[in-house]
This record gives C-alpha cells, sequence and structure tokens, in this order.
C-alpha cells in the first residue's frame, strides 16, 4: 500500500481484509459507544451531539446584544426566537442557559415538516392499552380491577409526556427547552403554539375523561426524558414558564402574532475567534492551531457561499485523525456550499 492510501479504510480493490481495525476512534459528536443505557453521555450529559455537556459553556460567548436579549427573554418570561445561519451557534444558546444557571438536561425538539402540536405535548398509546386488555382477557382478567392490564388506574401507563409537555410540568425551577428549526415545520405550527406557550397549560383528554375515578385524580407518566411524574386532573400546568427557545435558519417567516409573543435574536455569522473557541472544545488546542488555516479557509468562503460551522469542525477532524494526504482537496469535499451558485 503507497504512502498515499494508508488513510484509506475501504480501498475499493474488491477483496476482503483487517482494515476497520485500524479505524481511530470516533469524533465526539459521533461517540455512541460511550452512552448508558439511558442514552446519555458516560458524564451524564444527554446531548452527545456536537460535543459534551461540560463544554458547551466554552461553545458560546455572546455578546452584549445577545445577553440582553437572552436575559430580557429570562426576565418576561417570553419564548426566545433565535434566527441565523446554519452554524451560528443558536442550539448552543440554549444548553449554554441550562449550563451556566444550573437548569439540567436540555428538553430538544426537532422539528421537521410532519411536526404536530400533538407530538410536542403527549403521545397516548391506544393500541397498546387495547392489546394488554385482549392479552389479559383469556386470563379471566377483568380490566376494572384496579391495577390489572388495561385499567384505569394504570391509564399514565400508555401516556407519554413530549419535550414541550415535560418542560411545562410544575417545578420550582423553569426547565430549558430547545424547539429546534422550527422554520421546517408544517404551516400550521407557528399558529398552533400560540395558546400554548401563552397560557403555560394543556390538557390530556384521556385523563380528564377519568380524573374522577383516578386516585387522588392523579395519574403517573412518562415524560420525554424518561422520568415519571404525576399529572392532576388531566392537566399539566407550569409554575417556572420554561425558558424555550425556538431556532429558524431564516428560510421562513414566522405569523405576527407568534413574533409578537417572543423575543428575536438575530445571530450574525461567527468570526474567527469564536470558531476557533468552537473548535478547541470540541477537538482540542492542538487540533485549533492545526486547523487554522483552514478556520481561515472556511471564513473567507462563508462570504460568498452558505457553509456550516458543522462542516468546519468535520474537516479539521478528518485532516487532523486520519492525515491524509490530499488534505486541502479533501477539506474543500467535506466543507460543501449548502446554497446553490448564483
Amino acid at each position: 500500500m503507497t504512502e498515499s492510501s494508508e488513510w484509506l479504510i475501504y480501498r475499493g480493490a474488491g477483496e476482503p481484509h483487517d482494515g476497520i481495525d485500524r479505524l481511530p476512534a470516533p469524533p465526539p459528536w459521533r461517540d455512541f459507544a460511550s452512552r448508558d443505557a439511558a442514552g446519555r453521555n458516560g458524564d451524564g450529559s444527554e446531548d452527545r451531539r456536537l460535543g459534551a455537556h461540560r463544554h458547551l459553556a466554552e461553545l458560546h460567548r455572546p455578546g452584549a446584544e445577545e445577553l440582553e436579549m437572552i436575559n430580557a427573554a429570562l426576565y418576561l418570561r417570553r419564548p426566545l426566537l433565535v434566527t441565523g445561519s446554519p452554524g451560528a451557534g443558536k442550539s448552543t444558546l440554549a444548553h449554554s442557559v441550562a449550563y451556566e444557571l444550573g437548569l439540567g438536561n436540555v428538553l430538544r425538539w426537532p422539528i421537521v415538516s410532519r411536526s404536530t402540536l400533538q407530538d410536542g405535548l403527549y403521545h397516548y398509546d391506544a393500541i397498546a392499552r387495547l392489546q394488554d386488555v385482549q392479552i389479559a382477557a383469556p386470563q379471566g382478567t377483568d380490566p376494572a380491577t384496579p391495577g390489572a392490564p388495561g385499567s384505569v388506574e394504570g391509564i399514565g401507563s400508555y401516556i407519554r409526556l413530549g419535550p414541550l409537555g415535560t418542560a411545562l410540568l410544575p417545578s420550582d425551577t423553569p426547565r430549558v427547552l430547545l424547539i429546534d428549526e422550527l422554520d421546517k415545520s408544517d404551516i400550521d405550527l407557528p399558529n398552533d403554539l400560540l395558546n400554548v406557550l401563552e397560557e403555560g397549560e394543556f390538557a390530556v383528554p384521556e385523563l380528564e375523561r377519568v380524573a374522577d375515578r383516578l386516585p387522588g385524580g392523579e395519574a403517573e407518566v412518562l415524560t420525554a426524558d424518561g422520568t415519571k411524574a404525576r399529572v392532576r386532573d388531566g392537566r399539566v400546568r407550569c409554575r417556572s414558564f420554561p425558558f424555550v427557545v425556538l431556532t429558524s435558519n431564516g428560510e421562513r417567516d414566522f405569523p405576527a402574532p407568534l413574533m409578537r409573543r417572543c423575543i428575536h435574536l438575530e445571530l450574525g455569522r461567527p468570526d474567527h475567534k469564536r470558531l476557533a473557541t468552537f473548535v478547541r472544545a470540541h477537538l482540542g488546542d492542538e487540533a485549533a492551531r492545526a486547523g487554522d488555516d483552514l478556520i481561515t479557509h472556511f471564513l473567507e468562503r462563508s462570504r460568498s457561499e452558505l457553509v456550516a460551522a458543522d462542516q468546519l469542525l468535520n474537516a479539521i477532524y478528518l485532516t487532523d485523525a486520519a492525515a491524509p494526504p490530499s488534505r486541502d482537496r479533501l477539506a474543500d469535499l467535506l466543507i460543501q456550499r449548502l446554497d446553490r451558485p448564483r
């Protein structure tokens, strides 16, 4: 094998070999093996994407205007709508606030075109409940018996709160909720969010109907982060309004009623210092120094092309860990423009 191909794991030779044994450790944000059964990182943080929890405060160094808008949202108990290009640090902001203020793991609701308000609030698995009743029937178990499969008392076992529903559970301190890439949603979702974000509560009709038959009117349900919580009288009402961060890449405009209920923060393009901090937090000081020229190249391209900071991170990690001979060419291939040439 020539020196120029030593870094290749798959060589397209058409013959089996043991090259997979030379595959180095994954980048930190793709390290699935370090998670425990609950899906958390080895250090207890919940989000391995783009870095471990302990680095997030270092990643985000807000300027004066950002600090003022973030604190305005905290004081006013209003959602913070953060817009900006991909990789500008919109999602990181939520983690930074949660980390600094000790508000626990961030609840994340990634939005896709099919997302509905119901997805964010809760899911009721009526089919599983029916199946449990049918399985118990041949054994002569009466579903009306307390504790029996599918019984009214056990209805909470079939309800799981979504990220928004979990964030609205009553607590002494607010949770942090990241509603990520809201601009990818169906046209109705921003309007559907209005009442819940304004009132800070919602009903679970499946629990409301049977509240008078539940012990103390309460049902124990599963939350979005895998814990149990009690819902009384079929309604979830927050005591401390959550710190809600809605992010958008600017792909669409939002209705005026939503904008009126939000504090709007526009993030500009990250500069060299901020990108170097971003790389350092994920890959260490040596990688940041070695990738300084790639950061400069990335910034030059970002003036005329839409590129994302995680592409830069991929390029620096791979050119550092694998040390391919065609370093510059590979970096250009990895940092592909995300918009169409004009």
